[in-house]
């Protein structure tokens, strides 16, 4: 929804999901170091008032916030003075959890800043878009994988080529082309090693899939191409979980980065004569 805002000035945007689980259980999930990186990106977290919170969303793209209340298990808040970069304004984050009838939690995040312009609100309001999907994540893992550490393989690929090229392009050898909720999905070829249900297909035929891994080991799996910087961005997440997660990960993850810089070569500079 659009960006709302309050008599004080204050801009905000504001979403939630349920999950199952006791407010204890989904505390771990949501204000743990451990926890966050099990559904959304490797995060160290330091778990008390004035504690450090850093997000790692790739190479070269990472988020520092220092945490200002710490309620366990209902409440925290955090701020971010760099907010969505720099020129912007600081960013506040309160994440709340309300225990709910059935054994589930309400689980809600709310991004606040100060300005005096909506210069800032499309850029707020694209985070608002992006919660949805690792929601489903965190339902995932506290569903089928609760508890259980993970280790992440985040890899990247750029190409010129239309999105629908480079969806195709990428989705073919895994198996997922064309795929629908509930199918079972096998890569073939030289594809890395990908055994998979699809847990969600995203609406309007939009390049967004979510999966649920038995190999290369048992997790989830986000799958997508979206325009970033003037080209088409295929971003793979493998979020592996238990023992031997570290150890698989180590070996699958340049298995994949090989096959994408292959699929997807890096752009040949031009240079002057």
């Amino acid at each position: 929804m659009p960006t709302q805002k309050d008599p004080t000035g204050r801009r905000f945007i504001a979403v939630e999901t349920e999950v199952p689980g006791t407010p204890e259980e989904v505390w771990q999930a949501i204000a743990t170091g451990a926890g966050i990186t099990a559904w959304f990106v490797p995060t160290q977290l330091e778990e008390r008032e004035k504690g450090s919170i850093v997000m790692n969303f790739g190479p070269g793209m990472e988020s520092n916030a220092e945490i200002q209340e710490w309620d366990p298990p209902r409440r925290f808040t955090a701020q971010n003075k760099e907010g969505m970069g720099p020129g912007s304004p600081a960013m506040a984050t309160e994440w709340t959890i309300e225990a709910k009838a059935g054994g589930t939690c309400r689980v809600r995040v709310v991004h606040s800043w100060f300005a005096d312009t909506d210069d800032w609100d499309k850029q707020f309001e694209s985070v608002e878009k992006g919660w949805p999907a690792f929601f489903r994540i965190l339902n995932a893992y506290i569903t089928h994988f609760r508890g259980q550490s993970c280790t992440q393989v985040q890899l990247m690929a750029f190409t010129s080529e239309p999105k629908e090229k480079a969806w195709t392009d990428l989705t073919q050898p895994l198996g997922l082309a064309g795929a629908n909720v509930g199918q079972s999905v096998k890569s073939s070829g030289d594809a890395p090693r990908l055994e998979a249900f699809v847990e969600h297909v995203a609406p309007d035929k939009k390049p967004d899939l979510m999966l649920r891994l038995q190999q290369p080991a048992p997790g989830t799996a986000q799958v997508s191409a979206m325009p970033m910087g003037g080209m088409v961005c295929v971003y793979v997440c493998l979020y592996l979980y238990g023992g031997e997660a570290a150890s698989v990960a180590a070996r699958e993850e340049p298995v994949w980065q090989t096959w994408l810089a292959k699929l997807f070569p890096a752009p040949v500079e031009q240079t002057g004569a």
